[in-house]
């Protein structure tokens, strides 16, 4: 049932009545399968995307890019482990191309992302060299387009 995971992916808050009703499935059965993805690891969660933005929290984004010399015998899952393992780390990615790992990560300010990247990450044995990107302005995030604010002066300076 990929609709059933590609309904709930584009609104977790649909409840089985709204999806057995879009998939003119019985209600218990669309529980039994959405139980079943969530005992299988299937669903892994269910979030909501929040435009921080507009609240009072203030925090940094960054992505960082990381090289890594793997280890013999323990290979990018090892290091891999060590790295989401951080409390910090919001998502990471085994890359091709010029980097091995892509770090989503979050901070209260850059300084304390530097912190981050020169205190833990770099001396992670395996890692070779890092880049920090800070993240200035979201567009689109899990498909999700936010709304500029009109007449917020740093939409000016996105040109």
């Amino acid at each position: 049932m990929d609709k059933i995971l590609s309904l709930l992916e584009n609104d977790a808050k649909l409840t089985p009545e709204q999806l057995a009703a879009m998939l003119s499935k019985e209600v218990g059965e669309i529980r039994d399968i959405v139980e079943n993805y969530e005992k299988e690891g299937v669903i892994l969660g269910y979030k909501s995307i929040i435009d921080w933005d507009k609240t009072d929290r203030e925090f940094v984004n960054a992505l960082i890019e990381v090289k890594v010399v793997p280890q013999k015998d323990k290979g990018f899952d090892y290091i891999a482990k060590k790295i989401y393992n951080y409390p910090e780390v919001q998502s990471l990615y085994l890359m091709s191309g010029g980097f091995d790992f892509a770090i989503m990560l979050e901070g209260k300010t850059m300084k304390e992302v530097a912190f981050f990247v020169a205190q833990k990450l770099a001396t992670i044995d395996g890692i070779s060299a890092t880049a920090t990107h800070f993240v200035l302005k979201k567009y689109k995030d899990k498909g999700v387009i936010y709304k500029s604010d009109e007449g917020d002066p740093r939409n000016d300076l996105m040109l």
